[in-house]
């Protein structure tokens, strides 16, 4: 192993906080001292979380795929008069919803595509009917975008549609839209989203008021190294400050049927080495979150499951209903069934346990 790297392992190892430049030195590792960062964020994993892998049993509703933003990495959103357009009524979201509630699911989620007619009381009005079908079950919906959409459609603040979600039955918040939190890079990627500062500025708003979120980073299409730096260096302000993020999930880019890629303005995704290095950075450098997800959906479950050999300690959701990635290109998103977790866990030596949205054992 290089010198500098083996020295830099051992000191985060020690408890010192890396830099920014430490960060970036890790993402540009190559050859076996992959592996040597992937211990050494596994060996981290196993003193904040021991030697457990999660996972919630959740289903997704995607009340629309008609959106009124032209995201250049999205392969779901429709426009008015494409085809393949739906938007569920409420009596088709509570028949989805009371079939999540019959599978014994603590979890739904929601995001959908902007649509145009949406206000503030559209989100709230889903949310009330989505617990009046399935009474108990933790509603994580919604993410900065949707907020500020919604806001502005409704002539409010983003804080005053916080507390109508809140009071509607959100429960927890996606840290979704934020992609990559450096604006230069938005603007080639999603130039119509809210900008950087607006997205933090939410999440702190959400976190203020009771509602934990998730954390996410979309990469592996026209970013660099720096740029992912970057984006986690936010993300770990936010914790110091907030300590409201419940865990953080690397999303790797699915380019097939996205208008970039198609374009020639993004890559084809994420390699395997960056994907091990993304969740294996984070667990080195975000020392103040405790859970790391690795996502079935976009990386398939044998990269999964190599993640959870490099610093993750969460397998996501079983899904039972996905769009929004199968939508871009990927495979195989669905379902996850509970076995297949389990016979992956244990064939890493490690033990599944089912928990809750904020990561309660079940």
């Amino acid at each position: 192993m290089d010198a500098n790297l083996k020295r830099l392992l051992s000191d985060v190892k020690a408890g010192t906080r890396l830099t920014g430049e430490e960060a970036l030195a890790l993402f540009a590792v190559h050859n076996r001292d992959i592996w040597e960062v992937a211990s050494a964020a596994d060996e981290m994993c196993e003193r904040a979380v021991g030697n457990a892998v999660t996972y919630v049993r959740n289903q997704n509703i995607n009340v629309t795929n008609l959106c009124v933003n032209a995201c250049g990495f999205c392969g779901f959103s429709k426009k008015p008069g494409d085809d393949g357009i739906y938007f569920h009524d409420r009596e088709a979201i509570q028949k989805k919803a009371a079939l999540a509630h019959s599978r014994h699911v603590t979890e739904i989620c929601t995001v959908s595509g902007l649509h145009p007619a949406f206000t503030a009381q559209s989100y709230t009005d889903v949310y009330r009917w989505i617990g009046e079908a399935a009474p108990g079950v933790h509603l994580h919906a919604s993410n900065p975008m949707e907020v500020a959409y919604a806001a502005k459609k409704s002539g409010i603040s983003t804080k005053e549609v916080l507390r109508m979600m809140k009071a509607a039955g959100l429960a927890s918040m996606c840290g979704t839209a934020a992609e990559i939190l450096v604006d230069p890079v938005r603007e080639q990627i999603c130039p119509q989203k809210i900008p950087t500062a607006e997205w933090v500025r939410i999440i702190k708003e959400a976190h203020s008021l009771g509602i934990p979120t998730t954390a996410t980073i979309m990469y592996g299409h026209c970013e660099s190294d720096r740029d992912r730096v970057e984006h986690l260096a936010i993300l770990r302000a936010i914790q110091d400050e907030t300590h409201g993020f419940t865990e953080f999930v690397p999303l790797s880019f699915i380019h097939m049927n996205t208008p970039i890629y198609q374009q020639g303005r993004a890559r084809a995704g994420a390699t395997g080495r960056e994907d091990l290095l993304m969740v294996a950075v984070a667990r080195l450098y975000l020392d103040n979150f405790k859970n790391i997800q690795v996502s079935w959906v976009k990386e398939g479950i044998k990269m999964a499951q190599l993640g959870l050999c490099a610093g993750a300690n969460d397998l996501g959701g079983t899904m039972f209903e996905e769009s929004i990635s199968k939508g871009a290109g990927a495979t195989n998103t669905d379902y996850l069934d509970p076995k297949e977790m389990q016979r992956v866990v244990e064939d890493i030596g490690k033990t599944l346990v089912r928990r809750t949205t904020l990561y309660e054992r079940c």
